[in-house]
């Protein structure tokens, strides 16, 4: 796995939701988790149609192998459900380790990945799951010897425009090499699954070239077909971007020169597709890119662009284009506050805006107080509600008593800048 580590919390404490004016735009901490609701969530929050938000936390909770939660805009928390609650012996049936964001279906219910354990071995599971806790496991990976449909679903579910979803494993699949290939896969509501394509297809001198191992979630353009990147293979075994039709047609785009380890694309609403690279760069501390849908890549910034990476580092998560046209995103690591929690700094990360051209503000530093009340660490791509605030989380910090912090929710709103300027 690519991440930075986490600590695992051990102590339970709720923190009221607080709020701190940065730089012309609110901050507000809305949720701290304590462990017994979970701990680390990995993902993006997605708004429902009621206006609340959903997601997952990785570990913790009443079995210890994560939760999904909901939260209204104003921050009450409810876990609405605990993973492994289905065992047979010690396998979680339904499910460990939800790593990624649900996704909302047409039916108002949402849908979404556990890396681990399921029906068979311990290869990860498709699940459904409604807004007041009702689970169903849809899918369990590696359904035959070899996992020929894939293992370890990495970067969770979209939902296709055919109302279908659409994900990819970092293992497995029918052209795998050590286990390592990968594939891309369709399913339906109702848990019929289809793979579309196995990564490893062209091997040269033990090299996948047309890509192994994606990991971030898959992006549909407005040309329906889908893109996305691997870690590894490609023409200097370093990553690569790749696009594939609908109907399982697949391009190698762009081959990466250095590792990167590229997350998640957007399209932008120039057509263009923008994201982040974890690491690589000009100071390998990571950076802001677009490519174009032929595979034009261009470096737009670099991290650690300042003095002690003071303007970020590390991107480990993707971007959202706001409504003002302006893209957005956090950075684990980097920023002005260097916390003693804040392992393998300097900084505890930073919230970011970034112009179509490339220019650079930080809008927020984490761990701005003693022991990162605020949080630190984010790890996942922010989402715009629909009244324009945004909201995130942290995979540590929040609770003092939690060893370092089992994670927060927070929103940045936007609109208190021209409220300030008015004045």
């Amino acid at each position: 796995m690519k991440r930075v580590s986490k600590n695992v919390c051990i102590a339970a404490l709720f923190c009221v939701a607080t709020a701190v004016a940065m730089h012309a735009q609110t901050f507000t901490s809305l949720v701290s988790f304590d462990y017994s609701d979970g701990s680390l969530p990995p993902g993006a929050l997605v708004q429902g149609a009621d206006g609340n938000f959903y997601g997952v936390a990785q570990i913790g909770g009443k079995n210890l192998n994560g939760t999904a939660f909901s939260m209204t805009p104003s921050g009450v928390l409810t876990t609405l459900y605990n993973f492994c609650s289905q065992k047979n012996q010690a396998l979680c049936i339904d499910g460990s380790y939800p790593n990624a964001p649900l996704v909302q279906g047409a039916n108002g219910n949402f849908y979404g990945t556990s890396r681990f354990a399921g029906e068979a071995l311990n290869a990860g599971t498709v699940f459904e799951l409604s807004s007041a806790g009702d689970f169903t496991l849809l899918y369990s990976f590696c359904s035959g010897p070899g996992c020929p449909d894939g293992e370890y679903p990495e970067g969770g579910l979209i939902r296709g425009a055919d109302g279908n979803f659409y994900g990819n494993t970092s293992n497995g699949g029918s052209h795998s090499m050590g286990g390592d290939g990968g594939t891309i896969f369709k399913i339906t509501p109702a848990g019929t699954h289809t793979a579309l394509y196995n990564f490893c297809a062209r091997v040269s001198n033990g090299v996948c070239l047309d890509g192994m191992s994606p990991e971030a979630t898959l992006l549909q353009a407005t040309d329906g077909n889908f893109y996305g990147t691997t870690l590894f293979g490609g023409a200097h075994n370093k990553g690569t971007f790749f696009k594939l039709t609908p109907d399982g047609k697949f391009t190698s785009l762009h081959s990466l020169s250095e590792a990167s380890f590229t997350n998640a694309l957007i399209e932008g609403a120039d057509g263009n597709l923008y994201g982040t690279t974890e690491a690589g760069g000009k100071l390998a501390s990571g950076t802001v890119f677009r490519i174009t849908p032929s595979g034009q890549l261009a470096t737009l910034y670099n991290f650690c662009s300042l003095p002690n990476c003071g303007d970020g580092k590390f991107p480990v998560a993707g971007l959202v284009q706001g409504s003002d046209g302006n893209f957005y995103g956090t950075t684990i690591l980097g920023g002005i506050n260097n916390d003693s929690s804040c392992r393998g700094g300097p900084g505890c990360g930073t919230i970011f805006q970034i112009t179509p051209a490339g220019k650079l503000t930080t809008l927020y530093n984490f761990c701005s107080q003693t022991n990162c009340p605020d949080g630190s660490q984010p790890d996942a791509a922010l989402i715009q509600a629909g009244d324009g605030t945004f909201y995130g989380t942290t995979s540590e910090g929040g609770s003092t008593a939690c060893n370092g912090g089992c994670g927060t929710v927070f929103s940045l709103s936007m609109e208190a800048q021209s409220r300030e300027r008015s004045k």
